[in-house]
């Protein structure tokens, strides 16, 4: 991506008003527009809109990221078929549902959203909005309108806030199942923002690995012919291709979101090879197939062209530097979120700095359940790399928040099957268990600051889990508060397949699948891990949690995969109160 150029014009009701902005993403000065904060905003009101027509010009609708107190992202897609580079396009935010007040028009030139990024336009109405209420948004090319969209600005920092709610997505396996629990997220108009916290697509469309595919209908065709992303290519159709499905639109039309990566969006349990200083993909061809040679160029481009594709396919603000020809200096996609005095959110990003896994690169007895291994807590290993860890230090030790929340990947307790609080066997080294010096120094700086409220929202393992944070797991009762430093909430896949179906793959030849379900029931995996509250890898779906002064609530949801219309059922809902360290169950 390039840097753009610059062009003025907005209309506010019938006076013009001039503004600057740069598209891919487009910048805007600050003014405000509104005072009144609306609770509980209706649905966009797409009646008026000729729906047909909006699909063959917008065919991945649109969508709204990264709030901020005086703006959002905005982002759509024009179809390439319809594209004319003489044709600028037009965004209009407005004030209700049904578009009888509008605020603001914004015109963006056609050559700003080309062939370069692949017809992506992604604009930033930071400095436009007013804060904590909510706007509608449609864009207008050629003559088309596309489907009107709700986005919502988030409180100033500081500011005194009472509640948010956050829905929590992860692991949304196209090819594993249908997005029922994508239409209960779009249908809530009780939650204020989306927090995906990785995996928005998988590099594999047919990796037996991961992927049975039964669901003839989901198939996908990578246009390298591949079983993986090879390319740019591949990794913008696999976006295209998630992004057209219905109930994954409208979610993003109805909601803001907050998007980070996990490993997929790349490939399969990706780091950064320091002694090479390019990608580690231990499972991807490029790695693996002699043809490839495991040259260290062509791995670095590929985690180039997963960036930009990311970054194309999202309405995200992030630092960028379209120049750069390493990773780690093309794009920063950690960031944080603040909501007011009430919560600050910090999203980090644990695989583009990650060491490589701490027992070998193979996979069922090394990068998951090693034996005979001890380098799990090398102080000269880590899971962030050093900037981003005293970035999110010194953002969770800070006194300005009542709530300190880290939007977080892999699982940060322990998960090992244990005699008397020791531990004989540890069950994922991919996650923090494999990096046990960077966790102890987070949370130890986190319990030293005096943090009362430290909240960590996590995704990957395709499980529901609710677990205490501790400074020292092998003290197994939790009723010592100076060993607690905070809570932790894994929100479980939306379609991907469950670890016992993942874990059975890898190791059909050492156990059998009868083992594995019985060592991963909840009774057996509480008992041998008693900081946890709540386990269950069974189900698929999604969950919410809720920020008052006075506590979060944390509410599991199960819906069914293997329909378009998943029924939802509520499986837990847990409580943690504002001071007190300790899980409360709360009846569903």
């Amino acid at each position: 991506m390039k840097n753009l150029n610059r062009r003025q014009f907005m209309t506010l009701g019938g006076g013009a008003v001039a503004a600057s902005f740069a598209v891919r993403h487009h910048s805007a000065h600050a003014f405000s527009l509104f005072s009144q904060p609306a609770q509980r905003p209706p649905q966009p009101n797409n009646r008026s809109i000729d729906v047909e027509a909006a699909a063959s010009v917008f065919p991945l609708s649109v969508a709204s990221g990264d709030p901020c107190d005086s703006g959002v992202m905005l982002w759509t897609r024009i179809e390439p078929s319809r594209y004319q580079p003489g044709d600028s396009a037009l965004v209009e935010v407005y004030e209700d549902a049904n578009m009888t007040s509008l605020t603001l028009v914004l015109e963006v030139d056609a050559a700003e959203f080309g062939p370069e990024g692949d017809y992506t336009l992604k604009v930033d109405l930071q400095g436009y909005l007013s804060a904590e209420r909510a706007y509608y948004y449609r864009f207008v090319y050629a003559g088309v309108s596309s489907r009107l969209g709700r986005c919502r600005t988030s409180a100033p920092r500081g500011v005194d806030s009472d509640a948010v709610k956050l829905a929590v997505l992860t692991c949304q396996d196209y090819t594993n199942g249908y997005y029922g629990a994508l239409d209960h997220v779009a249908d809530d108009d009780s939650l204020d923002f989306v927090v995906h916290l990785g995996d928005f697509i998988y590099e594999s469309v047919g990796d037996p690995r991961f992927q049975e595919l039964p669901f003839e209908d989901r198939l996908i065709q990578l246009p390298s012919g591949g079983v993986v992303a090879m390319n740019l290519n591949d990794y913008r159709h696999l976006y295209q291709s998630y992004r057209s499905d219905r109930s994954l639109q409208r979610a993003m039309e109805n909601h803001t979101w907050i998007i980070a990566t996990d490993d997929h969006e790349t490939a399969n349990d990706a780091y950064w090879d320091y002694d090479r200083d390019t990608l580690g993909v231990p499972d991807h061809p490029y790695s693996t197939d002699e043809q490839y040679g495991n040259d260290p160029a062509r791995l670095t481009q590929l985690k180039l062209d997963s960036q930009r594709a990311w970054l194309e396919y999202t309405p995200t603000r992030v630092s960028v530097n379209p120049e750069a020809s390493h990773p780690h200096q093309y794009s920063r996609i950690y960031r944080e979120f603040y909501f007011g005095d009430l919560l600050s959110l910090y999203m980090t990003d644990s695989r583009s700095y990650r060491s490589p896994h701490p027992c070998g690169e193979g996979d069922a007895l090394q990068r998951y359940v090693p034996l005979g291994c001890t380098n799990m807590d090398n102080a000269d290993r880590t899971m962030l790399g050093q900037t981003q860890k005293r970035w999110l230090i010194d953002g969770l030790t800070a006194n300005d928040t009542r709530w300190k929340v880290m939007g977080n990947q892999t699982y940060m307790g322990r998960m090992a099957a244990t005699l008397l609080g020791k531990p004989l066997a540890l069950i994922n080294v991919d996650a923090w268990d494999g990096y046990q010096a960077e966790r102890q120094q987070i949370v130890e700086a986190v319990k030293g600051a005096d943090v009362d409220n430290f909240v960590v929202l996590t995704g990957d393992l395709h499980s529901y889990i609710s677990s205490y944070v501790k400074l020292d797991y092998s003290k197994s009762l939790n009723l010592r508060s100076s060993n607690l430093v905070g809570v932790e909430f894994m929100t479980p896949s939306v379609t991907s397949a469950g670890i016992v179906d993942g874990l059975a793959n890898l190791l059909n030849r050492e156990l059998k699948r009868a083992d594995i379900v019985d060592a991963l029931s909840e009774a057996a995996m509480i008992i041998n891990n008693p900081h946890m509250k709540l386990f269950n890898s069974k189900d698929h779906g999604y969950s919410t949690i809720e920020f008052q002064r006075s506590h979060c609530e944390w509410t599991a949801y199960c819906v069914d995969k293997n329909h378009r219309e998943g029924a939802r059922t509520t499986l837990a809902r847990h409580r943690k109160y504002s001071g007190f360290p300790w899980i409360f169950r709360q009846s569903v």
